[in-house]
């Protein structure tokens, strides 16, 4: 078989057509690109504006414009993230046509489309969709055989030396050992170009079937431990073991996202029947698709807008006289974010903890008692059942605690945070009750975009509505930590669960679980806290699409106002119209550079040009301001045209002659009437 494999030659081929791509149409300015390398270098925070650094043959460089003034907003709307995606086919069973055939695929599927927000501002005019989008670029190639080899003798050995378990068909071996070495190989090849690589792993039938376990220990009979095929790093890398499994996981009666057992998901497409070269290359295709959706260019949860200043404040309201710290360590928490290392340029994240005894707390009684609620379900025992069972609403519990924000904060002793920070409150509700209790039947937390509500009771576990490999899985209802950092991921940096995606075609948010297991904090099937390169990219990339977006906004809009004024020619005088064509194409070319940098994933460089870009957006605003200002409203008087003698005189003549005929009708008609 022959292998392909990307080598020098291609590599900087393909960084040089990605640079191409993430360049945009803009005629290149010289010494403009040093100016402001130089200016990152002095001034990183883009405190100052540069604008009047710049040299006279930058700003006449600069004073040029190929478009039509109304239409030069049309070149912002354009801009493209660029994000290079390279996947490599791991295992003889691929051909050598594997590459060529699966480009076509993904080719076939993928279109050009924008970022998304799941909860958008309620007064937002771009609902769910941003003015940035996103396209792919695709780099596949097979792995070298030394790769396969490597994994396949790994393989073999760990399913020799693990003994089978009785709870499941499935041997759980431990991913660690197939990750390092997954992990060797990505830094051994990876480029410069901040992209993201899919290891697609297939070595054949094994003499066990197996899944990969996630943490330590086995599944018992009240805890359940969910196997997988799949794992995301810490670096920008994934891989997929289509060998294992097949593996099931999702809603237990019923719900979207289901991954089933049998050969209809992409992931188990290499067992059950035979199947031809191109089905199973179309299902990788639509996994490797379905990935960039959901991991690679997620939707935002909520926008996230750049502030200097983070603060957390755990607010723990407890129903005992003694607070209990097991499963709500606040450290670990804190430990989370601060070593994930989730901030950018100078911001500073700090947490606080209160605390304040629920008795003592009448609105934190009054939110619990609004937001209870009951459902009932059906059990088979002897025969079938109704059971009743409570649970709270969180939206309800959200607008009391929203509604009575001022009154709590005193109650628990909170003091006014500084005023530009941004502030999240987390309120966990310590309840003294044995029943276990949900908010909304199946969270433990539940995140908002200006609080986070976790709740728990002495109870200690729960039977959720989702199953794992063919077993229900558990809800350790204590547990908090790993519930609480999915949550204040969602609120404080608007990174969306694996679960859920916007798409437009259907107007809604889709659920599917098929990432939910391995390192992610979210869903039900995954134990671990810890984070992948996937929320830790979403939680700096949403910061840089936020401010792209609304910058991109503004600048449209100050477009707009300049036109509904008369255009450029009747607004702007020419001293004006200079500085603020000056301003727009220092504008325009920022924002390409900050595009550029977020596709090579450097976010501190997009977000300098982001900063910096503020002062020539603001002062665009201040000439459009100040020309409006002196616009005279002015009324120009035609003379009246002249009487039209002419005119009235022949009608007036041809007035009387009809007269005149019609008086002498009986003289004229005369002769005629005596011929009868």
């Amino acid at each position: 078989m022959t292998h392909h494999r990307i080598n020098g030659g291609s590599a900087c081929i393909f960084l040089l057509l990605l640079l191409l791509t993430t360049t945009t149409t803009s005629t290149p300015i010289p010494g403009l690109d040093t100016f402001l390398t130089n200016q990152f270098r002095l001034d990183p925070k883009a405190s100052n504006d540069s604008f009047g650094s710049l040299s006279s043959s930058l700003k006449r460089s600069l004073s040029s414009s190929s478009h039509h003034f109304s239409s030069l907003s049309q070149s912002l709307l354009s801009l493209s993230v660029s994000v290079s995606l390279h996947v490599r086919f791991v295992g003889d069973s691929f051909p050598s046509s594997t590459a060529s055939t699966f480009s076509s695929f993904i080719s076939a599927a993928v279109t050009n489309d924008n970022f998304h927000v799941i909860s958008p501002p309620s007064d937002s005019s771009t609902d769910h969709h941003l003015t940035i989008s996103h396209s792919l670029h695709l780099d596949p190639s097979l792995s070298p055989p030394s790769l396969s080899s490597r994994l396949d003798e790994t393989l073999k050995s760990l399913i020799s030396v693990t003994t089978s378990s009785l709870r499941s068909n499935l041997l759980s071996i431990p991913y660690t050992q197939i990750d390092e070495i997954v992990r060797k190989e990505y830094e051994k090849e990876k480029h410069g170009d901040g992209g993201v690589y899919i290891y697609l792993i297939s070595l054949g039938p094994q003499s066990k079937r197996y899944a990969y376990s996630y943490s330590d220990g086995d599944s018992s009979a009240g805890f359940t431990k969910c196997l997988g095929s799949i794992w995301t790093g810490k670096e920008r890398y994934l891989w997929i073991d289509l060998s294992a499994g097949p593996v099931d996981y999702g809603p237990a009666l019923s719900g979207d996202g289901v991954l089933p057992r049998g050969e209809f998901h992409p992931l188990a497409a290499f067992h059950g029947s035979p199947r031809s070269e191109k089905a199973l290359l179309a299902d990788l295709a639509s996994l490797v698709y379905n990935a960039y959706q959901v991991l690679i260019v997620p939707s935002l949860r909520v926008p996230v807008y750049f502030e200097d200043s983070l603060i957390v404040q755990l607010i723990h309201i407890h129903g005992s006289e003694h607070k209990d710290s097991s499963g709500l360590d606040w450290e670990f928490v804190k430990r989370t974010f601060m070593e994930e290392g989730l901030l950018l340029g100078e911001q500073k994240l700090r947490f606080k903890s209160f605390s304040v005894n629920y008795r003592e707390c009448p609105i934190c009684s009054f939110a619990v008692s609004r937001g209870m609620n009951s459902y009932t379900s059906r059990f088979l025992f002897d025969n079938y059942t109704l059971i009743v069972s409570e649970y709270l609403d969180s939206k309800h519990m959200h607008r009391t605690l929203t509604e009575s924000g001022e009154e709590l904060r005193r109650v628990v002793g909170i003091h006014e945070e500084d005023e530009f920070a941004r502030v999240l409150p987390v309120y966990v509700f310590d309840l003294d009750i044995n029943t276990p209790l949900l908010l909304d039947r199946y969270h433990q937390s539940v995140a908002f975009k200006d609080m986070v509500i976790a709740v728990r009771t002495r109870g200690t576990q729960t039977v959720s509505d989702y199953t794992c490999n063919g077993r229900h899985v558990f809800v350790h209802t204590r547990d908090l930590e790993r519930p609480l950092v999915g949550s204040i991921l969602q609120s404080m940096w608007g990174v969306s669960s694996t679960h859920l995606t916007w798409s437009p075609r259907h107007n809604s948010t889709l659920v599917d679980y098929t990432w939910s297991v391995g390192q992610t904090p979210f869903g039900p099937f995954s134990d671990l806290s810890s984070l992948s390169f996937v929320q830790k990219d979403a939680a700096k990339r949403n910061v840089i699409l936020t401010l792209l977006n609304t910058t991109i906004t503004s600048a449209v809009d100050i477009i707009d106002s300049a036109v509904a004024y008369g255009g450029d020619v009747n607004l702007l005088k020419q001293n004006r119209h200079s500085e603020f064509m000056q301003r727009w194409n220092l504008l325009k070319y920022k924002l390409e550079k900050s595009v550029s940098a977020l596709s090579h994933n450097d976010f501190e460089m997009a977000l300098f040009y982001m900063r910096s870009s503020s002062h020539d957006l603001y002062s665009m605003h201040s000439v459009v301001y100040l020309a409006s200002q002196e616009v005279e409203a002015s009324l120009n008087c035609f003379k009246d045209p002249p009487f039209p003698w002419g005119t009235v005189s022949v009608s007036g003549v041809g007035l009387m002659a009809l007269v005149y005929v019609y008086s002498k009708r009986d003289r004229l008609f005369r002769s005629k009437r005596k011929q009868f």
